[in-house]
């Protein structure tokens, strides 16, 4: 076995086009491959290949190879292959190859090395996510199951009592009433097979099998458009980005558009001209629900757009992963794994909205999109645009000290104005003060814009209908008791819930702590406010959008182009709702509890306020009917709140990046989060505080500039049945965290009971 290193394993392609050094081989040398596997390991393991294999073997393919104790044959990643003469050591051999073709090539595991290396973690667990189930499994055309309601279910199914599994599968299929696969259906609800045959069993569906295409994840027809014409500040933008595309260098392109200011019509214009050159591009969006109208967007100027995100079956994952790989695609958009997608004549990527969190991985490998992105355009020499209204203030710092150049959109498109914003504070208005989501002025806004034939936006980030379940003898809150957080109560589905573990329970008609009967649901969610609007104006269709509404697949494209019909008055839901969409007859947005995410504890909370105020009240005035914003908080005078009212993102991030820099926090430092977890909390405890003071001790013989703080219990102590405390390492320079976690991570006692999870560049530090 031995440490990878990515200079012996790529240099052969890089320098020359000659035969790598295995295809030179002599009959008498023997062939060893360098093999990883999906485990927490930074070493390669070396295994002979045998000579049936030789003509067939590359990096790049999958094997199957013994590993282990008991040699049992596990599937691994050939990442290299190395000629050399026999020698006396033993070496174990490969078994047999998984793969005809290689299913990454050498820039691919350049670019997977380097996140194993940069995300602390190992390069067979880079690698098993880089490539999508689907093409692990050649998924296919096939027969597929689809599941249905029975006739007359809904009267069976009255005075029924089910197992929770099949009540949730059969919730499902009667707020559809259509054809489910029978897939989707189990990874909805998160169940196996065994409620579905249960519940055919006992007449309550039916399943119909079909011969599906996997090929069926096109996005609805769309009508070809011509380019359309850009203002000054756009051209000028454009030309910059044709410049770096043209230099066949690597750059990174930070474009600084207000919403509304033709962000997505640059990104086209560049992109057409990379398709010119026989070149391909990807784009990544932050959620699900803009994944289809931006490439509905896309197809309209384009004639191959394929498109990767997770609610694809594994056969339409399977099917675009060919496409892409053989040529055929011109522009690939997806959500955060897209950044992996396999074009051979990479030209451009662009990341939109890139100051989202949700390009940020949160299991193992904890990558961030965007820095893998940075790094695939540096090795593949392509230019990297990142757009956003609001950008993080880590891409707003690389500006300033001139790492990356600034593209700026300061007015919108037609020269439209940005939409007035007032604050209302809550703690004056009655109807809030007496439990009410929509205050006075908020609501007759609403009538206003309601009678004048406009459409309404509510953002609150908050789902379910209660947020809260107290006593108000104890004063206790009922808690989930697998983890630290309180339950949430579901009015529509007649349960509490635990928004990170799924538990669920009825609800609770008398103090799980003291006994006391009377316990109050207090707090607003999104449910709570849909009943609200649905009682204030019963005239008008309203819709919710959130993770409760939006689980079937499609359900996003299909609710959304229901409000742009104007078959919808008012849209309501988080923050899927919150950036990208464009309907010019929203009028006016509403944001309830603007505050909500200020009281986290997270030093990134105040920028995350700013960033979804911006953002939400960027929906509205992008028509000729112009609009306004209501912004509903009991912090009015929360300087994140008052400077999102003004669209000040300069005036923002200066006072921000003070805030910042006076208490060396990111992005003036690398912070990278070690969690440990268990299930025995003083367990946890001791391996925590052990292991901090190694590496505090480490760092102060050593020299090394690194700061540790704490261990500390986690914001959320308990989680899914395990106890959880952390500590952060920062530093301004990440080699500095690098060095010291290799050069500890041998010398740290730990219980086999004791899990630790390194979370470089951490977001969430809950």
């Amino acid at each position: 076995m031995s440490k990878p290193t990515q200079k012996s394993l790529f240099e052969s392609e890089a320098r020359s086009p000659e035969p790598a050094p295995w295809e030179r081989a002599a009959e008498t040398d023997r062939l060893t491959a360098q093999v990883v596997f999906n485990r927490p390991l930074d070493i390669t393991f070396d295994y002979l290949v045998p000579d049936e294999l030789r003509p067939v073997m590359a990096p790049g393919q999958r094997v199957r190879a013994p590993f282990g104790q008991g040699d049992q044959l596990t599937v691994g990643y050939c990442v290299g292959l190395e000629a050399s003469t026999p020698t006396s050591r033993r070496l174990k051999t490969i078994h047999s190859i998984l793969d005809r073709e290689p299913l990454l090539s050498s820039n691919m595991l350049e670019l997977t090395a380097w996140i194993a290396d940069r995300y602390l973690c190992g390069w067979g667990q880079v690698l098993d996510i880089a490539i999508p189930a689907g093409v692990k499994r050649r998924a296919g055309t096939r027969l597929i199951t689809f599941v249905r309601p029975a006739v007359d279910v809904h009267a069976v199914l009255i005075g029924m009592k089910l197992p929770k599994k099949q009540q949730a599968v059969m919730e499902l299929l009667c707020s559809t009433g259509e054809l489910i696969r029978l897939d989707q259906l189990t990874e909805t609800v998160g169940c196996g097979t065994a409620p579905i045959n249960a519940l055919k069993q006992k007449g309550l569906i039916q399943t119909v099998r079909r011969r599906t295409s996997c090929s069926n994840a096109e996005v609805g027809q769309v009508t070809v458009e011509s380019d359309l014409q850009l203002n000054r500040d756009q051209q000028i933008a454009l030309d910059s980005i044709l410049t770096a595309i043209q230099s066949g260098q690597h750059q990174t392109l930070l474009l600084h558009g207000v919403t509304g200011s033709g962000k997505t019509e640059v990104y086209i214009q560049a992109i057409r001209e990379v398709v010119s050159y026989g070149r391909q591009a990807i784009v990544l969006v932050p959620e699900i629900s803009l994944t289809p109208q931006t490439t509905r967007r896309f197809r309209s100027r384009f004639e191959s757009v394929a498109v990767l995100h997770s609610h694809l079956s594994n056969s339409e994952r399977h099917w675009h992963w060919q496409q892409i790989a053989q040529g055929g695609v011109q522009v690939v958009v997806g959500a955060r794994s897209a950044v992996f997608a396999p074009t051979s004549h990479l030209g451009l990527i662009v990341i939109d909205e890139e100051h989202e969190t949700t390009f940020k991985q949160e299991t193992t490998p904890r990558y961030h999109a965007r820095e893998v992105a940075r790094q695939r355009a540096q090795i593949e020499n392509i230019p990297l645009v990142l757009g956003s209204a609001t950008p993080t203030l880590e891409s707003w710092l690389r500006v300033q000290q001139c790492q990356d150049q600034l593209l700026s959109l300061p007015k919108r498109v037609e020269q439209r104005p940005l939409p007035p914003v007032s604050i209302v504070d809550v703690r004056n208005d009655g109807h809030c003060r007496r439990g009410g989501a929509i205050g006075l002025a908020l609501h007759t806004a609403m009538r206003m814009a309601l009678d004048d034939g406009g459409q309404i936006i509510l953002f609150l980030n908050l789902r379910g209908f209660s947020p809260t379940v107290w006593c108000r003898f104890c004063g206790q809150g009922a808690k989930c008791p697998e983890c630290d957080i309180t339950l949430t109560f579901h009015k529509d589905r007649q349960v509490v819930l635990c928004h990170f573990c799924d538990y669920q329970s009825d609800p609770p008609s008398q103090c799980p702590a003291c006994g006391q009967p009377g316990v109050l649901y207090l707090g607003i969610g999104t449910q709570r406010l849909e009943k609200e609007v649905q009682a204030s104006f019963p005239n008008h269709r309203c819709l919710r959008m959130d993770s409760d509404t939006m689980r079937q697949p499609g359900s996003h494209d299909k609710a959304l182009e229901s409000f742009r019909h104007g078959d919808v008055s008012i849209l309501l839901g988080t923050q899927m709702i919150a950036k990208g969409l464009d309907f010019p007859n929203v009028t006016l947005v509403g944001v309830i509890n603007a505050d909500v995410l200020l009281h986290q504890p997270d030093l990134r909370a105040a920028e995350r306020t700013f960033q979804l105020i911006a953002q939400v009240a960027g929906r509205t005035g992008r028509g000729t009917r112009g609009g306004r914003v209501i912004v509903q908080t009991a912090c009015p005078s929360e300087p994140a709140i008052i400077l999102a009212a003004k669209h000040d993102y300069d005036g923002f991030a200066n006072w921000e990046m003070e805030n910042r820099r006076a208490v060396s926090a990111p992005p003036f430092q690398h912070l990278t989060r070690v969690i440990l977890r268990g299930t025995d909390e003083q367990q946890v405890k001791s391996d925590a505080l052990k292991m901090a003071e190694v590496l505090r001790k480490t760092a102060e013989a050593g020299g090394a500039p690194v700061r540790i703080l704490g261990p500390a219990p986690a914001p959320v102590i308990k989680k899914k049945n395990k106890y959880r405390y952390h500590f952060q390492l920062t530093a301004e320079c990440f080699q500095d965290i690098q060095q010291l976690w290799r050069q500890v991570l041998d010398q740290v006692p730990r219980s086999r009971e004791v899990e630790n999870v390194v979370d470089v560049d951490a977001i969430n530090l809950r």
